[in-house]
């Protein structure tokens, strides 16, 4: 048996303090954000969910937005783990990998609350360049972009950046069917058009056969 833990500090107790008021705000504006948008939510609505006095909410986020901000970091932290995990557990066969993210998108595509992309939402929402979530949702498409061109470059397309433009395009426009199409048919349909692409661009590499093998690499 190992030594008995020490008892916390009541610093320590009160960073845990801090830390648990600060995620419940932010599970509370991520929530509302993500059903009724960034700009339609108002702060006082957020505190109101999250059950906190406005001095709680602004000693932890000074602004709105810093608070729209930290919601969208916290949804790209998630998506770059599922697309780590994807080129893990996908290397070598790049057919498997977008076949596997299709799955993914369309299992969250046919969920009861499910409305769409949250950084398409906010790019869509936040006209001004300058605001700070757009960045966070640049950097997230770069994530997705990076990904793709990953797929694209080991499936032996000659302009995997251009692949991963398509592919992009492709799982936007899945992304917006699901929210206002028919979900359920969002991870077959995705999954078909991932694939159309990425023979398009083997052919563009192997002529009109196109490369036969899939097996060459995800990066």
């Amino acid at each position: 048996m190992g030594a008995m833990a020490a008892a916390p500090t009541e610093p320590e107790r009160a960073h845990s303090r801090r830390g648990g008021v600060r995620a419940r705000i932010l599970h509370a504006g991520g929530a509302l954000f993500y059903s009724g948008g960034v700009r339609a939510v108002s702060a006082d609505k957020v505190i109101a969910a999250a059950g906190v006095s406005k001095v709680t909410f602004y000693r932890h986020f000074p602004t709105k937005d810093d608070l729209v901000v930290a919601y969208l970091e916290a949804v790209a932290e998630r998506e770059r783990a599922l697309l780590d995990e994807l080129r893990r557990a996908h290397a070598g066969d790049p057919d498997a990998a977008l076949a596997a993210l299709a799955a993914v998108l369309g299992e969250l595509a046919a969920g009861p609350r499910f409305r769409g992309c949250s950084f398409v939402n906010a790019g869509a929402e936040l006209a001004d360049a300058d605001h700070p979530a757009r960045a966070v949702v640049a950097r997230h498409r770069a994530s997705y972009a990076g990904f793709f061109a990953g797929v694209a470059r080991g499936a032996g397309a000659p302009e995997p950046d251009a692949a991963a433009a398509e592919l992009m395009m492709v799982r936007d426009g899945a992304m917006v069917c699901g929210d206002m199409g028919d979900a359920t048919a969002v991870g077959p349909r995705l999954a078909g058009a991932f694939a159309a692409v990425l023979a398009a661009h083997r052919r563009a590499a192997g002529g009109p056969g196109g490369v036969t093998s899939g097996r060459t690499g995800v990066t």
